[in-house]
């Protein structure tokens, strides 16, 4: 009972940990662009027109429709992969049924190269054939690396992304709402923006092992040259 207990705690916990990173990721994905995308464009407008009213139309119009493009994004992503997995999972069961022997070997041949010996692989083996869903999950994740996705996953991914697009979008936006010319707007908007660039690149890096001043700085860098290159071909062609 003890390792029936303690086997499902590691389930549970690699389950968690999953969605846990899928979550990051997603967050990440929609931060990013949200912060960056329409920062850019409010910039390239702040050096052709002279409304703040007419930004935040057309930032609001570029947040909806970015959000909504990120979030289907997400979403057939999430389902490819699914969809991925159940045609490799089928094939699978197709050439356990076919292909005994040959998945006999190749189930023998990822256990040697674990270091088991050959008569624990027979055994190994043996016993695992004889429960067909455990052989092929077990070929799933050590033949091809594949993991089972979450099927719900595609729906959470369209939502956060969507949802974290929206957030990092208005943060550019807002100082033209408050501001009375496109000068004084855009110095807040960069001000703002390339602040919370800084720190939401310090807390990717650290989140994903890298060094948290480099990462912040080279997220920081990416967003300013975007607008920077934004407004000066709004100059240009002005």
């Amino acid at each position: 009972m003890e390792t029936v207990r303690h086997h499902e705690a590691q389930i549970l916990h690699k389950e968690e940990h999953l969605s846990s990173s899928a979550f990051i990721t997603d967050i990440v994905i929609g931060m990013s662009d949200g912060l960056t995308v329409p920062f850019a464009l409010a910039a390239g407008l702040s050096g052709a027109v002279d409304s703040n009213a007419l930004i935040v139309t057309a930032g609001i119009a570029e947040i909806v429709a970015g959000s909504i493009a990120m979030g289907l994004g997400g979403f057939l992503a999430g389902q490819t992969e699914v969809e991925h997995y159940d045609s490799e999972q089928k094939r699978e069961y197709w050439e356990v049924d076919n292909l005994r022997e040959r998945e006999i070997a190749e189930t023998k041949e990822i256990f040697a190269d674990m270091g088991v010996s050959e008569e624990l692989q027979d055994k190994i083996v043996e016993d695992l054939a004889k429960d067909k869903d455990k052989w092929v999950e077990f070929m799933m994740k050590y033949e091809l690396g594949l993991e089972k996705p979450d099927p719900n996953q595609a729906r959470k991914s369209a939502l956060t992304i969507g949802l974290s697009y929206i957030a990092g979008g208005l943060v550019p936006l807002l100082p033209y709402v408050f501001t009375n010319t496109p000068t004084q707007g855009l110095a807040w908007s960069a001000a703002m923006t390339l602040l919370c660039l800084f720190i939401f690149g310090y807390f990717k890096s650290k989140a994903t092992g890298q060094a948290p001043v480099f990462g912040a700085s080279k997220v920081t860098l990416i967003g300013a040259v975007a607008a920077a290159a934004a407004f000066g071909v709004a100059k240009l062609f002005d």
